[in-house]
């Protein structure tokens, strides 16, 4: 992603903007700033933007509407946040087509693996397909194919494969690979990921071309056999 990568922060707040901008420039990517959701809408049409981060109680246009707003012309990643964190808020966020929602006062590093979990998201999806040598592994159809030989995976198995495959050599710890395949919400149990990787290692070990190696109380990586 690198430099590349901007990220637009739409909050009035500039102590929590500036707090974010450090946070953000230190992965490397370009930031800009609004102060209001009118702001944040001249800036999406005016810049190329790759991810937003969205106040919901803002001045002009609040972070419901600004995101609404921004959906009838883009469908980058939107990580809402804020002070409300009743499920009704987490839901109204949602249905206005938000990606993500974090709550304040929040961990400046979770906001961090969300963001970066968005984004290679997002790049991943538009992708259909990864190829690593021969191999191919199709989002659309959930398969994994090399020559002749082609399989179709299990849901969470692909999703996992796909995460790996999408980065080579990078390591995923299990709550990155439980927050992304599973959803932040949903209950942290380690073992699940252990169970899945498991099964797509016994599948997958038809494919010369790729495996999963466990990195030590680290989590997994897949590398790449050329």
């Amino acid at each position: 992603m690198g430099f590349l990568i901007q990220v637009l922060i739409a909050d009035d707040d500039p102590n929590i903007r500036e707090l974010i901008r450090l946070y953000i420039l230190r992965e490397g990517y370009q930031v800009l700033e609004a102060a209001d959701g009118q702001e944040a809408i001249e800036m999406m049409l005016d810049k190329k933007i790759d991810l937003a981060i969205v106040d919901i109680m803002m001045p002009n246009l609040d972070g419901w509407q600004l995101t609404e707003e921004m959906r009838s012309f883009s469908d980058i990643p939107v990580l809402m946040i804020s002070a409300k964190g009743e499920v009704a808020d987490r839901i109204r966020g949602f249905q206005a087509g938000t990606d993500d929602y974090l709550v304040k006062p929040f961990d400046p590093q979770e906001l961090i693996m969300r963001v970066n979990a968005l984004l290679r998201r997002y790049k991943q999806t538009k992708m259909d397909q990864l190829t690593i040598g021969d191999t191919v592994i199709d989002r659309k159809r959930k398969t994994i194919a090399s020559g002749d030989r082609e399989m179709i995976l299990g849901v969470k198995e692909f999703d996992i494969l796909y995460m790996l495959a999408g980065q080579p050599g990078q390591i995923f710890s299990r709550d990155q690979i439980i927050d992304e395949v599973w959803g932040y919400d949903t209950d942290r149990d380690e073992r699940t990921v252990d169970v899945h990787i498991r099964r797509l290692r016994k599948k997958t070990a038809v494919f010369p071309e790729i495996m999963i190696t466990t990195v030590r109380n680290v989590g997994y990586k897949l590398e790449a056999k050329r």
